[in-house]
């Protein structure tokens, strides 16, 4: 957790003053909630750093600190570690097609981060309305079209128990887009 925190320590959430380290925590918890043991549970508090601070060198200095598991689901999480970034639906699509064949492990992380990442899109729904879209890369098109592909893949193959509340939290954030 204090290395989770460390790396992320100036990172806010998007379009937010919320800082970063509490998607951490809550990824993390619904990973806990829903099973995840040590390795899974240190790797959701990581799941961002490749993605978000510093790429290839980060995931080493993960490897050495916690071990090849941890290391490899951060890895799997992980939509790009390239910067600049390539286009998001490829991005995205690149990134569905990986889960879908990817370990338990690292569907149970990814479930996790998207299930917090669509409460909270939700939340900001509800008090900002459909500016709150503004904030992300792409529109709510765009963003539906994901979420609803994940909540597809996590139904098929599991974790299912997150895959059913992701889906009422999706079913939410399509009717307060409307």
């Amino acid at each position: 957790m204090v290395y989770a925190a460390r790396l992320h320590a100036k990172q806010l959430r998007k379009g937010t003053r919320v800082p970063y380290v509490a998607h951490l925590l809550a990824t993390a918890s619904i990973a806990l909630e829903h099973g995840a043991n040590e390795d899974e549970a240190i790797a959701a508090l990581l799941h961002d750093a490749v993605e978000d601070q510093g790429g290839q060198k980060t995931l080493a200095a993960i490897r050495r600190r916690f071990g090849d598991v941890v290391a490899e689901i951060v890895m799997g999480c992980t939509d790009t570690d390239v910067t600049p970034k390539p286009p998001w639906r490829a991005r995205k699509e690149a990134h569905l097609r990986h889960l879908r064949r990817a370990s338990r492990s690292v569907r149970l992380v990814a479930a996790a981060d998207k299930l917090h990442n669509a409460r909270s899109i939700v939340t900001d729904l509800r008090e900002r309305g459909i500016a709150a879209w503004e904030r992300f890369n792409a529109g709510p098109e765009e963003q539906l079209w994901y979420y609803g592909a994940m909540v597809d893949t996590f139904s098929r193959k599991g974790p299912r128990s997150i895959a059913g509340e992701l889906r009422l939290v999706v079913d939410e954030m399509r009717r307060l887009t409307q």
